[in-house]
């Protein structure tokens, strides 16, 4: 905790300013691991401000087009000031540049998205005159927005998972309360001066920065929050929706990924996919491969060329244009990650690569001969490594890609289309990605799991049926 002047500081933003708390403290630049901003820590007390300032702002009309209009302004808005936001990405998360860069881009297009879907929420018809007794009555349905919406975020893509909230709960005419992650706040921060140079109206978008647990026990405990949205862990997860009662909540809780390498795919392009999908963001997302079920017949091949595609990363400075691969976001991080990893070896598992940690750097780590009870195949790893275990035939495969609490989006390569199919069918995800790895998503597809990995949906147009109500209209005529 502390302040510094010589660095940039931010303060809440609430109902169009900045403001300023007792508390404050330092946002670390996860390579050098120094103060590189300084944020407000928020109370109580500012927490029922901004929700008091979203509700206020709820009730003073905003049509589609001006939603529409203000979200297609804050996207280009965004492209203009690229280089701005990917500098903050690459310090307050520590990924490489030209992944920060990559991340803007897409925010961007999640912004505009959301714009072009503000301009058709749209109800549907009702034919209630096809019941006896009502030949003289139509009716139709319209979609309101919810009210106001808390909105918590998480580290690992702290600019494109806030406009995956932000973008569609504006589309569709609500107010937010956003808390993003306290180890990277400022993107936020500075997105939220980015939508009032768009035009938002003051109140719509509130920004409240520190300590997590107490921030969300205030969110919870206001009647004047009507929906929740959250990405995170399952525990807290499972504890919002609990204190939530009958409101709406949307969850997104993460993954232990699985992805199968048949013996008749491009195992070049696996290799590629694999490598690339497990390892990008430091494996700090949560449809990172995890778990990789190589068939037999193919696995020493599979495993030695991943072992020569991982070691050619580059591992370093984020700011480097040669870095491939960045810090964790904590040194505790890559503490556990390593500490699991080290279990894993004692309980059998075997070392093909990595297994390295300098500071909060992970090198990219590969191992086989893992167990389905070990840590690094059963919980969700959120690191740089991938275990690989192996199988014979396909239901085998498929009960293995299964055997696990989570359920959010798996891999599948293979040529053919009957195991395409049955794993269609059979894999329990939300999202089943065939012929690239269990990483791919673009922003405006459904996103979401089943079990563990949560309940609703993001994608801008299906963000947006869970931010608003069906209203039903009857006309008696």
């Amino acid at each position: 905790m502390g302040s510094n002047t010589t660095r940039p500081a931010y303060g809440l933003y609430i109902n169009g300013r900045q403001v300023s708390t007792k508390q404050t403290m330092d946002v670390l630049d996860k390579y050098t691991l120094q103060p590189a901003y300084t944020v407000a820590v928020a109370e109580k007390e500012h927490v029922h401000e901004a929700i008091a300032a979203a509700r206020d702002a709820f009730k003073q009309p905003l049509s589609p087009y001006e939603r529409f209009s203000i979200l297609a302004k804050a996207s280009a808005l965004l492209k203009e000031r690229r280089q701005e936001f990917a500098d903050t990405l690459a310090a307050e998360v520590g990924k490489p540049l030209r992944d920060c860069f990559g991340e803007v881009d897409r925010a961007a297009m999640t912004l505009l998205i959301s714009a072009e879907e503000a301009r058709r929420i749209h109800g549907q018809g009702v034919p209630v005159e096809a019941a006896p007794g009502s030949e003289n009555r139509m009716a139709f349905s319209i979609r309101v927005p919810v009210g106001v919406i808390a909105a918590i975020t998480p580290f690992n893509a702290p600019l494109n998972l806030v406009c995956h909230k932000v973008g569609p709960a504006l589309a569709a005419g609500n107010s937010v309360v956003l808390k993003p992650s306290e180890l990277t706040p400022v993107v936020a921060l500075k997105l939220a001066e980015l939508f009032a140079d768009a035009g938002l109206p003051a109140g719509r978008l509130n920004v409240v920065t520190g300590d997590g647990p107490a921030i969300g026990a205030c969110l919870v405990e206001s009647p004047l929050v009507n929906m929740f949205s959250f990405t995170g862990s399952v525990r807290v997860g499972l504890w919002l929706k609990q204190q939530a009662g009958l409101r709406k909540v949307s969850l997104e809780l993460g993954n232990n990924s699985a992805n199968i390498v048949h013996f008749d795919c491009d195992l070049d392009h696996a290799v590629e996919m694999v490598a690339n999908k497990g390892f990008n963001t430091a494996g700090q997302v949560c449809i990172s491969v995890q778990r990789v079920y190589v068939h037999e017949s193919v696995k020493e091949e599979f495993v030695s060329k991943l072992k020569a595609r991982t070691e050619a990363f580059v591992v370093g400075d984020p700011r480097d244009d040669r870095t491939d691969i960045g810090p964790m976001i904590a040194v505790k991080e890559a503490e556990r990650v390593e500490s699991w990893v080290r279990e894993a070896i004692e309980q059998g598992a075997v070392l093909v690569t990595g297994g390295k940690r300098e500071g909060a750097l992970y090198y990219p780590t590969i191992l086989t001969e893992v167990k389905p009870d070990m840590k690094v195949c059963r919980q969700e790893i959120f690191g740089p490594v991938v275990a690989v275990d192996t199988y014979s035939q396909i239901d085998e495969v498929i009960a293995k890609v299964n055997d696990s609490d989570y359920g959010l989006q798996a891999g599948l390569f293979t040529r053919d289309l009957n195991f395409a199919m049955k794993a269609a069918k059979e894999i329990e995800v939300g999202g089943l990605i065939v012929n690239d790895a269990s990483a791919y998503r673009v922003d405006h597809m459904p996103y979401g799991g089943v079990k563990n990995s949560g309940t609703g949906k993001e994608g801008p147009a299906y963000a947006i049926e869970e931010m608003t109500e069906e209203k039903l209209i009857v006309l008696n005529l």
